[in-house]
């Protein structure tokens, strides 16, 4: 599972939109329709609480796909009926088991290269693990992607999202393959990885753009650091923040003002001097960035099909999503049991403790007799 907590940054972007121009050429008072003109437009968002309504959505066909009375010996709300939660022992985020998130679509590295459902890769993160999680990353979403959408509109901010949630995929593809994965989390940190490198591309059309950079970074840093936490998932929250910052570059590039203004002066007034549409800079960083995401997408495909495992060949990389402590360990606990299991019963030894458990449960699949082995081992 994949949860994470994203902390919405509060960065007051402001544009340097009143250059003064010398007496003799400052051109007579002007309509107030003139006097009402902002550079760059603004939208009306409707997509990012569309992507909210459709995650909670989803988040509720889970838990009636989960059907937790049916396909477990105990429920959490079990006053829900159908909707209700798993136990808290296998689900403390309040949501559905792994086997229910694995077949709404989770990411299920086995399935992607051996059954080679690379649908996945998106479908995942559009699933929650539980209300805890939902709640988090449908807040920083809010927060976060109304005020881009607001400025980018809906077409560059979709897109956005979800290749950073791609990239995001796949780089947990790569490095975490033990597990179910799912969230939003990658698509989030791909918004905020967008926002640095807009406000690097277009560094020259910001006021206080210096104080905007620092507080950006320490936004991205602490919900970094949040990732090292076990049962985090940070190789998505990483590769979702690479995409988004390299996407960024492409997609978020923005005219200067100097050329915006001159476009929109009005008949009889002075147009000032002929100014580039776009800086040198941004056209070198635009090419740069495109190329680099097109090449990093293109490998990590190809690794990622050719059944290639990063841990493999990066001893040190587990450190970057899990640091243990005296509080915490950081490798994942496997519980062994042993099963015999007929028409309509499933009975369970867990080898670790003894306990017994039998269940009326007919057509088990195997990620949900790892579910009821964990539960009963724990």
């Amino acid at each position: 599972m994949d949860p994470k907590n994203s902390s919405p940054p509060k960065l007051g972007y402001h544009l340097e939109i009143n250059p003064t121009a010398p007496a003799a050429h400052r051109p007579p008072p002007q309509s107030s329709s003139s006097r009402d003109f902002q550079p760059f437009g603004r939208w009306i968002p409707w997509l990012v609480p569309s992507f909210v309504v459709s995650n909670v959505v989803l988040f509720v066909v889970t838990m009636y796909v989960n059907d937790c009375p049916e396909n477990s010996p105990s429920c959490f709300a079990g006053f829900l009926g159908r909707f209700s939660f798993q136990p808290l022992k296998e689900n403390p985020l309040i949501g559905p088991s792994s086997s229910a998130l694995e077949k709404m679509g989770g990411l299920d590295v086995q399935k992607v290269v051996g059954e080679h459902q690379g649908w996945r890769l998106v479908v995942c993160i559009w699933l929650h693990a539980g209300v805890v999680h939902i709640f988090a990353n449908m807040l920083s979403l809010l927060f976060i992607g109304i005020r881009l959408e607001q400025e980018f509109g809906f077409v560059r901010i979709g897109l956005l999202y979800v290749i950073s949630g791609f990239g995001g995929s796949l780089m947990s593809s790569l490095f975490s393959q033990t597990t179910i994965g799912v969230g939003a989390s990658g698509a989030l940190f791909g918004l905020l990885g967008g926002m640095l490198s807009e406000l690097i591309m277009n560094w020259t059309i910001y006021a206080n753009k210096l104080a905007a950079l620092l507080t950006l970074i320490l936004v991205i840093a602490i919900n970094l650091a949040v990732g090292i936490l076990p049962h985090v998932d940070n190789f998505a929250h990483i590769g979702g923040f690479i995409s988004g910052f390299l996407l960024g570059f492409v997609i978020l590039i923005r005219p200067q003002f100097g050329w915006v203004s001159r476009k929109h002066t009005p008949l009889g007034y002075p147009a000032g001097p002929v100014k580039r549409k776009h800086k040198i800079y941004q056209y070198i960083l635009w090419i740069f960035a495109a190329i680099l995401l097109t090449f990093g997408f293109t490998v990590a495909l190809i690794m990622l099909f050719r059944g290639f495992n990063a841990n493999d060949h990066c001893s040190w990389c587990h450190y970057l999503t899990c640091v243990p402590t005296s509080k915490w360990s950081c490798k994942p606990k496997v519980h062994y049991c042993t099963t015999i299991q007929s028409e309509t019963q499933l009975n369970l030894t867990c080898q670790g403790n003894g306990k017994n458990q039998s269940y009326s449960l007919s057509n088990t699949t195997e990620i949900q007799i790892q579910d009821l082995c964990r539960l009963l081992c724990t």
